[in-house]
């Protein structure tokens, strides 16, 4: 990836943040920059794993592929990157997550009540970010457009997530209710990463469109990849053990649509799943499960048809900057090798 390019978003999510003239908030800014790796437990500055800022990166490609300026889109990319950060601060606190990125949360170091205000601000933080769109040089009508799809794009992230945690307990999550919980909580940030960027650099419906399909389907790819390499990836690659969403007892989709077809089996997963912790050897079991449904196969011809969707609406693409559009394509193509 563009190394210059992700500094440039990491120097615009910077300028989102009100200048530190009060001492006695450093401490409350200070918060918010560790989640994002700049600073360690401490509050010293450090340069910690922040993540790949893939989203911001569509963001930027979206525009310049359809001819844009770049400083007009680094405002939403970077408002993009720490509404993703502020989500996830948030999903800690819900999921009870010690650990993100090999490193305590926020929660865990400074307290659930800190945790939940600390998001908040890191959510006023991300309006900041998109409020720069007009000194950047985008046209005020053009950044009212895109402000909205913004906010849309949080109610839709926020229903995703209460879905999410609606089904929790639930094993009769049905395939249809999973789809549409990732298409909110996790496609709906990327489609607006590609969206809202080919929306700052062209009033072409086609395009915009075409470019929204293909962030909501690439969303949708990568989650379903993810839900695979939870269960059946090489922990050397994935940084997680092996079967993890079975071992932490997680109702994703292989899980989902082997329960709706294990016939007897459903008591196995049942009662494995009912009980404080999944051994090795139960973990094995639901493994077996998993293989006689056919569910591995199943969500990854589901991943495919997705994947399929995304190269379509992207071939739909007329670009004005071929330079970008092949960064573009290749963004997308190393996604999808690593979740494969």
């Amino acid at each position: 990836m563009d190394q210059t390019l992700i500094e440039s978003v990491r120097a615009a999510m910077r300028d989102a943040f009100p200048g530190a003239d009060d001492p006695v908030l450093a401490e409350y800014y200070g918060m918010m920059e560790y989640h994002l790796g700049w600073r360690d437990a401490a509050l010293a500055p450090d340069k910690a794993e922040t993540g790949k800022l893939v989203r911001p990166l569509l963001a930027i490609l979206a525009c310049r592929t359809l001819g844009g300026d770049e400083r007009h889109a680094l405002p939403l990319a970077a408002g993009i990157q720490l509404l993703h950060d502020y989500s996830l601060i948030h999903d800690d606190i819900e999921d009870h997550s010690a650990q993100r990125r090999g490193r305590a949360t926020v929660w865990s170091i400074w307290g659930l009540e800190v945790g939940i205000n600390v998001g908040d601000g890191m959510f006023a933080v991300a309006h900041r970010a998109l409020h720069g769109l007009v000194d950047a040089g985008v046209q005020p009508a053009t950044a009212l457009v895109v402000l909205r799809g913004f906010e849309e794009t949080i109610l839709r992230v926020c229903e995703g997530q209460h879905l999410d945690m609606a089904g929790e307990g639930d094993f009769h999550v049905s395939e249809a209710r999973y789809i549409t919980m990732i298409r909110r909580k996790t496609a709906a940030l990327i489609q607006a990463a590609t969206g809202l960027g080919a929306r700052l650099a062209t009033a072409d419906e086609a395009q915009v469109n075409a470019m929204s399909t293909f962030g909501e389907a690439l969303g949708l790819a990568f989650q379903m990849h993810d839900d695979l390499l939870d269960i059946w990836g090489d922990p050397e690659q994935t940084g997680k053990p092996f079967a993890a969403d079975l071992l932490q007892r997680k109702m994703s989709l292989p899980m989902v649509h082997a329960y709706a077809h294990a016939g007897p089996e459903r008591a196995t997963i049942e009662r494995i799943y009912r009980q404080d912790q999944v051994s090795a050897e139960d973990a094995q079991r639901l493994l077996e499960v998993l293989e006689t449904t056919g569910s591995r196969r199943y969500v990854a011809g589901l991943a495919q048809r997705e994947h399929d969707r995304a190269l379509e609406a992207l071939a739909r693409i007329t670009p004005i900057n071929h330079a970008a559009f092949e960064a573009l394509q290749a963004l997308v193509t190393s996604l999808l090798k690593r979740a494969r």
